[in-house]
């Protein structure tokens, strides 16, 4: 059987080009993956899915004994490998909305109502993670301060605002991202890289939809779409505005629930989604997720249909499947499959041009070569051709080229992104885009 293979030295090189251009309109998509990548031990990272939900659930459950009964009986429910922060609050959302006046899990109502403001309040403690809480001792007071510079400067959402800030280009880079923490906006104001999100003042900064619409408005700087929401946003029930302050229990969130799909159809949401969808609508757009698993279907189904429009964009998605590897029937692939304009690259397979293929260098590389192959492909070692057992041959080492695509790891994306910037690249795309 004749099996396809991608050679990744082959699109990575149209890759830098894209990304060196100044004619293209580049976009990028970061998920909750973009948040847990570390430059070292002291970066800042938001916990995953997995962690952050066994340390909400036991934390809950010290709050109150009905809520742990409750949540261990819908573990039980659910099933342990489903059992997670989007499924819980899913469930409980669920039976919030149809239990009446009576009991399920031991709990009513109230309880359930209560439970889920509880769970949406630690969901916000894990991602604030731009806080440090210290201790005043006369005072006998805890308080929170935004971490030091040091520590943000090791960050690899720094040095991803490091490559925004190397060269001006003719349009700005757009992030859309669905996270709800603070990490690029450490990122981009330490590298002091002006960005626009959406809310326009100071006192009371308000959401501005009609400037989210417009790519004219602010068009050097860069934009920092958050289509999730963000800690410090408020509804503001005066003067019916969203309006952006001190992130507190009241911030509104599209959280991991089947609610998403209805709350992301509401302002402000709508009109980042309108912005993701018009941002691919335009010719020359390149938008590349990383981070994100192509498992929000409001987000997937605005992307497709946007490219289905008389566009020459194109979408590449740096799928991080490292310890769950996709198969050519797995749903991303299923998308790449089906839409010429998607490519899918994951660590050891990829999806272009509607082809399934797995990564595999067409020739083997020379010293030089390994050097740039390093920052984008890891090779496997070479393996021994002597397949005959109990001779005493001497086997020969074959080189295979196949490897492990590496820039789906948000980290090695960003390394790939700023060994592209030298000196001379830099004099040769502009002046920095701080002037």
């Amino acid at each position: 059987m004749n099996i396809n293979t991608h050679d990744p030295s082959e699109y990575i090189r149209g890759i830098q080009q894209i990304l060196i251009s100044d004619k293209k309109k580049i976009g990028f998509l970061f998920g909750a993956g973009s948040s847990l990548a570390m430059k070292n031990k002291t970066s800042l990272t938001v916990p995953a899915i997995g962690k952050m939900t066994s340390e909400i659930v036991e934390e809950v459950g010290k709050v109150n004994a009905k809520y742990k009964t409750a949540l261990e009986e819908i573990k039980e429910e659910l099933e342990e490998k489903n059992f997670n922060i989007e499924t819980i609050l899913s469930n409980l959302e669920q039976k919030f909305s149809f239990i009446g006046k009576n009991i399920l899990n031991s709990l009513n109502k109230d309880e359930f109502s209560n439970l889920i403001k509880i769970i949406k309040k630690e969901v916000r403690e894990k991602v604030s993670v731009h806080n440090i809480t210290l201790c005043d001792i006369d005072l006998k007071k805890e308080f929170k301060q935004i971490v030091a510079k040091d520590i943000v400067n090791e960050l690899v959402q720094t040095d991803f605002a490091n490559w925004i800030g190397q060269a001006e280009r003719k349009y700005p880079i757009e992030v859309f991202t669905t996270n709800y923490d603070f990490l690029f906006e450490l990122g981009l104001e330490h590298k002091e890289i002006p960005y626009y999100d959406g809310f326009c003042g100071s006192l009371r900064a308000f959401f501005n939809p009609e400037s989210v619409e417009d790519f004219s408005f602010l068009s050097k700087q860069t934009k920092l779409w958050k289509i999730h929401g963000s800690l410090g946003w408020h509804y503001d029930m005066d003067t019916e505005k969203i309006l952006r302050v001190s992130p507190d229990d009241d911030d509104i969130l599209i959280y991991p629930s089947t609610l998403k799909y209805k709350e992301s159809k509401k302002q402000p949401y709508e009109s980042l989604i309108d912005r993701l969808s018009n941002f691919l609508k335009q010719d020359d757009a390149i938008l590349i997720t990383c981070g994100y698993s192509w498992g929000d279907e409001h987000i997937n189904s605005r992307i497709i249909s946007a490219l289905k429009t008389n566009t020459t964009s194109h979408v590449i998605g740096l799928i991080f499947d490292k310890y769950d590897k996709i198969d050519e029937k797995s749903n991303v692939s299923k998308i790449g499959l089906d839409n010429p304009k998607v490519s899918v690259y994951a660590s050891r397979s990829a999806v272009i041009g509607c082809n399934y293929g797995k990564w595999k260098l067409k020739s083997e590389p020379t010293k030089d070569d390994t050097v740039n192959l390093n920052l984008y492909f890891d090779e496997d070692g070479a393996i021994d051709s002597n397949e005959e057992k109990n001779k005493e041959t001497k086997g020969e080492e074959v080189w295979t080229g196949k490897g492990e695509f590496i820039l789906p790891d948000f980290g090695k994306l960003v390394t790939f992104l700023n060994s592209m910037v030298s000196d001379n690249e830099i004099k040769k795309l502009g002046e920095n885009v701080k002037k």
